[in-house]
């Protein structure tokens, strides 16, 4: 699927590696290893994108360097991007991904991030997606209107993460009343709160991990799936109201494109500042390539995987208009989330 809104849009872009510059880059990565680290705990969506990734991803980096996934969580990956971005190896050696949401940490000032995103090396992503906020079955609401006039209890991680971010934003600007229990370290204890009853809900789950992770919570009717943090619905889920089409005014709802606009590279895969340009080519290239390779394609399949290529020029390019909203509407952004 693909996006367009006010101030964003993704442009076909791509990297290439020749001659000379190739050989060069093959003979660094050769018989090296290549670290994926991953800013959540194993078991959740981030996490397998980045396992899968990293099985194919090797074959197609010049000098085929082996290529494993390592978990460093905290919250919401914004631990990893300040560990890639002040000490991590700056050779192309070590790239991660993290919380679509920390992109945008610097502008909005959710957390306390040292890093500045346009100096970062965007690899790519591995789909733009569409966010659900789902209640459970026993949850007293079953729709988002009814959370306008019941409070719901929801599973929280760090202040820099969707899932405490999108709550408070709907909070503060549209009245909702979201109980936001935080504290859980990822996704995947979030959700097991949820399921125990220590929690109601969780928002935001990507559908792409909803439909991978739990399909029975859809099929079975185990979940409320209240609204959508996204510029246009899931195809399967049509009846499923969009959470602009809750915004009042048109300061609201240039505050929701925002926060959503993260959707739009929903597993981003980023390298150091200063890694050198050719390696920064060759990763973007072979990040292309694997999403493209058969096998890779294959095993997403399997594990009921949606991706869709988001080239890292692109991811680079969105970055960029997203930090040059108007000042107007950062100041609206922070002042509700803080």
């Amino acid at each position: 699927m693909r996006f367009m809104f006010g101030f964003v849009a993704l442009f076909a872009t791509s990297g290439v590696v020749g001659g000379a510059k190739a050989d060069a880059v093959a003979d660094f990565y050769r018989g090296k290893s290549v670290t994926v680290s991953v800013g959540f705990s194993p078991g959740g969506g981030y996490d397998l994108h980045a396992r899968v990734l990293a099985r194919h991803m090797g074959k197609h980096i010049p000098g085929e360097p082996r290529v494993s996934v390592r978990n460093l969580p905290g919250a919401a990956g914004l631990t990893l991007a300040n560990l890639l971005y002040n000490t991590a190896p700056q050779d192309g050696t070590e790239f991660g991904t993290f919380d679509r949401s920390i992109p945008i940490d610097p502008l909005i000032g959710a957390g306390k991030s040292q890093f500045d995103a346009l100096k970062f090396n965007w690899i790519g992503s591995t789909s733009n997606e569409i966010s659900t906020c789902i209640a459970w079955n026993t949850a007293p609401v079953k729709t988002l209107d009814d959370v306008f006039q019941t409070e719901l209890a929801i599973s929280g991680t760090a202040p820099s993460a969707n899932v405490v971010i999108y709550p408070r934003l709907m909070n503060e600007l549209l009245g909702t009343k979201f109980k936001i229990v935080s504290g859980y370290p990822g996704s995947t204890e979030g959700l097991m709160a949820m399921e125990r009853g220590e929690t109601q809900g969780f928002c935001a789950f990507g559908w792409s991990g909803l439909k991978s992770l739990h399909p029975d919570w859809l099929s079975e009717k185990k979940v409320n799936v209240l609204v959508q943090f996204g510029f246009e619905k899931d195809k399967d889920y049509p009846s499923v109201p969009l959470i602009l089409d809750y915004a009042k005014t048109p300061k609201a709802r240039q505050a929701i494109e925002l926060v959503i606009a993260p959707q739009l590279f929903a597993r981003p895969f980023v390298a150091p500042p200063n890694v050198p340009k050719e390696r920064v080519a060759a990763l973007r290239d072979a990040f292309a390539k694997t999403m493209g390779d058969p096998a890779y394609l294959e095993e997403a399949q399997k594990l009921n995987l949606e991706v869709e290529l988001v080239k890292g020029q692109d991811v680079e390019d969105l970055i960029k208009r997203v930090y040059a909203t108007p000042a107007e509407t950062v100041d609206l952004v922070r002042a509700a989330l803080q």
